[in-house]
């Protein structure tokens, strides 16, 4: 099995201090919902950790939200959060497995394999009752070079040729509601619903709520194999912007599926008015 992405609270509070690990909270939220991650970064993060922007960290001549940027600006902003390529990251968020496994994988696909999240995240670091910061903190720049694998991202194109041939599993990480198109999207002008022949595995179902924990492998693998995913067949993960798509993506991981791509565009791409065609309905 690959190595595991996860770090402990106990791992990361002993390995802090070392000189070559970079803390950074990846925390994020949908669009409208106050207050914002970066003004709960400053009320209070991990001792030396650095905010993360998955919004700023993006391509911004794409008018979709926060698209993967070029190789060049990944590793300038990187480099700006103090990270070097022989560094070791740790991601963490506010607990709800939300973003901190989209920037995991980011890094991933820009050629940065030493790179783990923080199991519980803040939640379960406060509590723990392990000590906070609050205030920016301003990192020495770093050198970091970036190398962009297109294999662990997948665009519309790719996901349209898909719906005919279906080489590829495409599992949605979205509630059921919005996947069956019973509920609003959150973004103005979307459409509800999800891609043709996708299946549906909600990426609340991967975490404990009370702990913010990502629940045990025999259960990631029954949310999984209920969905009718089969693990030994090629997987596209997607979701509503191509964060929380990440959540599956990190779960698969763990399960010894490393070989996944994420669908970056998602559905706030694929729902839009002119897009391709959508199906409504359970999977």
């Amino acid at each position: 099995m690959a190595t595991d992405p996860l770090v402990s609270t106990e791992w990361l509070a002993a390995h802090m201090g070392d000189a070559n690990v970079r803390i950074l909270d990846a925390s994020f939220k949908l669009p409208g919902v106050l207050p914002l991650p970066k003004d709960d970064y400053l009320a209070a993060h991990l001792p030396g950790a650095v905010f993360f922007d998955v919004d700023a960290v993006s391509d911004h001549s794409n008018p979709l939200p926060h698209m993967y940027p070029s190789a060049e600006q990944f590793g300038r902003d990187v480099g700006n959060l103090g990270i070097g390529n022989s560094d070791t990251v740790v991601l963490y968020d506010a607990g709800g497995w939300v973003a901190a496994p989209r920037a995991w994988w980011m890094f991933l696909a820009f050629g940065h394999s030493n790179v783990r999240i923080l199991n519980g995240g803040l939640k379960k670091w406060c509590a723990e009752g392990r000590p906070v910061e609050s205030g920016e903190v301003t990192p020495k720049p770093a050198k970091f070079k970036a190398s962009y694998d297109p294999k662990r991202v997948r665009s519309m194109q790719q996901l349209v040729a898909n719906v005919e041939r279906r080489a590829e599993q495409v599992i949605d990480a979205r509630a059921a509601d919005r996947f069956e198109g019973r509920a609003p999207e959150p973004r103005a002008g979307i459409r509800s619903g999800h891609i043709p022949g996708a299946r549906n595995v909600p990426y609340n179902q991967l975490f404990d709520a009370a702990t913010g924990t990502m629940k045990p492998l025999e259960d990631l693998r029954a949310a999984f194999a209920s969905a009718g995913v089969k693990l030994d067949a090629p997987i596209v993960t997607s979701c509503g912007s191509g964060v929380s798509a990440g959540v599956l993506t990190l779960a698969l991981y763990r399960l010894g599926v490393t070989d996944t791509a994420l669908y970056d565009g998602s559905w706030s791409e694929w729902g839009q008015e002119n897009g391709p065609p959508i199906a409504t309905g359970p999977a």
